[in-house]
């Protein structure tokens, strides 16, 4: 029972082929599809965040997480500052593949990372957790992934909205 909750809370994070989230919707992934950089880029007023910068931050956290999980050595995040990274200034569909790119090669770390964790593992906390099992972590990830996916696809609607 213990690795098949591994197998389960792994495709929480990122379904099967041809499974979809268990919560019906997109993976972060699936509702960047279509989205053009000026549209990540949009923001619906001001202090409010756009998609680009949920992007990133879901990138931060996966990465976070996949460190917590694996051991590995704490490193430089790519973009900074690390929990809300921010988006370039000007909205360029290079800099927007290349952060799509980042959030992908993050996500599939972690993936890899979750389906790596030992079972008995689930109850214990890994160093540097402050305080939380890896079992919590990796539904805390789970969660995190879905809850901002749900803001980019409500930041798409108001987009075409406005």
């Amino acid at each position: 029972m213990p690795a098949a909750a591994i197998t389960l809370l792994a495709e929480a994070i990122k379904p099967r082929a041809g499974r979809r989230a268990w919560h019906g919707g997109p993976t972060p992934l699936g509702a960047l599809r279509g989205v053009a950089a000026e549209q990540a880029a949009w923001r619906p007023g001001p202090r409010r965040k756009s998609i680009w910068s949920l992007t990133l931050h879901i990138a931060y956290w996966d990465y976070a997480v996949r460190r917590l999980l694996d051991g590995s050595a704490r490193g430089a995040f790519p973009r900074a500052p690390s929990n809300w990274p921010a988006p370039p200034a000007s909205a360029e569909a290079r800099a927007w593949a290349a952060d799509i790119a980042l959030l992908r090669a993050e996500h599939e770390r972690l993936v890899e990372a979750v389906r790596r964790v030992d079972p008995a593992r689930l109850g214990r906390r890994p160093p540097g957790s402050m305080g939380w099992t890896s079992g919590v972590l990796l539904v805390g990830i789970a969660l995190h992934d879905a809850y901002h996916t749900g803001q980019i696809q409500l930041l798409k609607r108001l987009w075409m909205e406005r």
